[in-house]
């Protein structure tokens, strides 16, 4: 017999990600990409890695770090949040890697989310953050949690929605001119530093992925709602997994 105090009615958790409604019906997934970076120095002969990445079966990316000449970041992604506690740390165990040096305040973990706008759901959560990962036309990139104070969470929706705007409104005018395309992941207790967001810029150049985060200094979501950003991970991709769509 349930408790008196009990209600008789259990509202049910719906954990789905939720995009634009279509005549009416809101879509729905429960598919995620979950994506990690791992970044190392102490690598000599980064052509070393490729053929144990390939043999793996990973999607992946290798990234020369700019301020390291030893140093090296490697981006993983998986719908299977297992797969980084199997397949990822058997590979990163083993040589090359077992003799390379980890930088664990670099690591970055995080998942696709949707916003409740998208209209292609499933792209947006699965193939589009594939697709700016491993587009060999893109190889400059830089990777950055970020936290917002906690103030913005008390703002009203329609407040939220229009500071969100002006600071998209930015990214969708660099990636309208193919400057820098976007990966937004959600890290909410996933991050040691309790950061809430992981982004990544990629590009044709670096130049204009680092004006457009000096750019987006200026919108009222960076000014007066950011608690921090950071540290910064710059890279240039030497290798990737072939895109599997």
């Amino acid at each position: 017999m349930a408790h008196p105090s009990s209600p008789q009615v259990q509202e049910t958790l719906d954990l789905s990600e939720t995009g634009a409604p279509k005549e009416g019906i809101a879509r729905k997934s429960e598919k995620r990409l979950f994506v990690q970076l791992q970044v190392f120095t102490g690598c000599l002969n980064p052509k070393a890695i490729a053929g144990p990445l390939e043999a793996s079966g990973l999607e992946a990316v290798v990234y020369l770090d700019v301020k390291d000449p030893r140093g090296i970041g490697v981006l993983f992604m998986s719908e299977d949040p297992g797969v980084f506690t199997q397949s990822v740390r058997i590979l990163l165990t083993q040589d090359p890697f077992i003799s390379f040096h980890p930088r664990p305040e670099f690591t970055m973990f995080g998942r696709t989310y949707s916003s409740g706008r998208e209209t292609d759901l499933e792209d947006w959560l699965l193939h589009k953050p594939r697709r700016n990962a491993l587009n060999p036309k893109w190889p400059w990139a830089i990777w950055y949690p970020l936290r917002r104070r906690p103030e913005f969470e008390l703002l009203t929706k329609e407040d939220q929605g229009k500071i969100l705007y002006e600071h998209a409104r930015l990214g969708i005018q660099y990636g309208q001119a193919d400057f820098a395309h976007d990966i937004r992941l959600a890290c909410y207790g996933l991050d040691q530093k309790d950061n809430e967001f992981v982004l990544g810029l990629v590009g044709p150049d670096l130049y204009p992925l680092s004006r457009l985060i000096q750019d987006m200094r200026k919108t009222q979501q960076t000014a007066k709602y950011i608690e921090s950003l950071g540290p910064f991970f710059v890279g240039k991709t030497i290798w990737q997994s072939p895109l599997k769509l």
